[in-house]
């Protein structure tokens, strides 16, 4: 007869549940019982989860060669097979002369930069800027406010500080702090890749 109560239901589990408990032989058969169970478990599941994998008709085969026998050690893998992240070393990159069009670049953004007259926008300001600088810089330059640049006008010619043959570092004097400048290659030509305030 089903058991149609909570009552009923709940009374079925404690018998089951307190089996182990009425006497020491209970427990003991019951603990005996669970060591057959996982023993057997251990045993079948691995064949039965080996024979699925290996029936799987993309799989390659077992190799014998792979699993390491006993008492041997495992083989390391050769680490010229192994990929790399670069397809090149890293190269130290060597000075080379300033090019012209980077100082003129240089030049031109820190003219853009010193000049903000009062009330300018972030915007406007940074129209003036925007085709001497990467892409990647201008997120950074919009966070800037105008009004609190300290320089009106450039005093002198860019000074290069080091120039390689992709970047170029430019020190460039206004009449607020001297600004370093850092001219980078691009597929669009020299830009200003960062700019701080030189020592």
């Amino acid at each position: 007869m089903p058991i149609r109560t909570n009552r009923g239901r709940t009374a079925v589990y404690r018998r089951l549940w307190g089996f182990p408990l009425r006497s020491p032989r209970h427990l003991v058969g019951t603990l005996v019982f669970l060591a057959l169970l996982v023993t057997v478990l251990g045993v079948v599941l691995p064949k039965v989860v080996g024979k699925a994998a290996t029936a799987d008709p993309g799989a390659a085969p077992p190799s014998s060669s792979a699993a390491p026998h006993p008492g041997v050690a495992a083989p390391v893998p050769s680490t010229e097979t192994l990929p790399t992240r670069l397809s090149q070393p890293l190269v130290t990159p060597t000075s080379a002369p300033p090019n012209p069009e980077a100082l003129n670049v240089a030049k031109q953004w820190a003219a853009a930069w010193v000049h903000h007259p009062a009330g300018i926008s972030n915007a406007d300001w940074l129209n003036g800027m925007r085709a001497l600088t990467t892409d990647e810089y201008l997120p950074v330059m919009s966070t800037v406010d105008p009004g609190n640049i300290p320089a009106t006008r450039v005093t002198g010619e860019p000074a290069v500080s080091s120039s390689y043959s992709s970047s170029v570092k430019v020190v460039v004097p206004t009449d607020g702090p001297k600004l370093s400048i850092t001219v980078v290659k691009t597929a669009a030509g020299w830009r200003v890749s960062d700019y701080d305030q030189a020592s």
